[in-house]
């Protein structure tokens, strides 16, 4: 298996699996070749069990082609209906949240389905709005939890339980069914 290792100022180590089933680990500068490799091999299982879900689930959408991509005029059709809704739930959301927030931008992003800069402008994928209005929201309380604590640690996700108590429920429902929405 064959890893790659990005180095940046994080204070923390992370392993991710791209698309491509390409397994990439996060970490800090300073951190030892030792050390990295230490973690990389004690997440083992973690990393050859998510390799092998992520390959059975890519051949089965391969295999199916069931969901051709969308054209031009489809995608922006999405986002001027994402423009019009999604501010709306953002502000209803930020009241609740208790946070304010900057710039809203809608995109047509193949990775991530929202983020938060630490300026406070928040930006959210058009194809949401193919997804049940419940995740849109999640999605949206997720980013704006995010004007309290930049990060995914537990205080975070006990912010986002705090706003929506079943936030694991449409957490799953994107694991399962957004590659769909492609």
């Amino acid at each position: 298996m064959q890893i790659r290792v990005i180095r940046s100022g994080r204070r923390t180590i992370a392993i991710e699996i791209n698309q491509d089933l390409q397994v990439i680990v996060r970490a800090p500068m300073g951190m030892r070749q030792a050390e990295i490799q230490a973690f990389v091999e004690s997440k083992n299982d973690w990393i050859t069990k998510h390799l092998e879900k992520m390959r059975s689930r890519k051949q089965s959408t391969e295999g199916q082609n069931r969901h051709p991509s969308m054209s031009g005029q489809e995608l922006q059709e999405l986002a001027a209906q994402a423009s019009r809704v999604i501010p709306e739930r953002v502000a209803y959301y930020a009241r609740i949240v208790g946070v304010t927030y900057g710039r809203i931008t809608i995109r047509s992003q193949k990775t991530r389905w929202g983020s938060c800069s630490s300026k406070g402008n928040l930006n959210f994928n058009c194809r949401l709005m193919k997804a049940p209005a419940s995740v849109l929201d999640y999605v949206i309380v997720h980013e704006l939890c995010h004007r309290l604590e930049m990060n995914h640690s537990p205080r975070f996700w006990a912010l986002v339980e705090q706003v929506m108590p079943d936030y694991r429920v449409h957490r799953k429902w994107l694991r399962e069914h957004g590659s769909s929405l492609f």
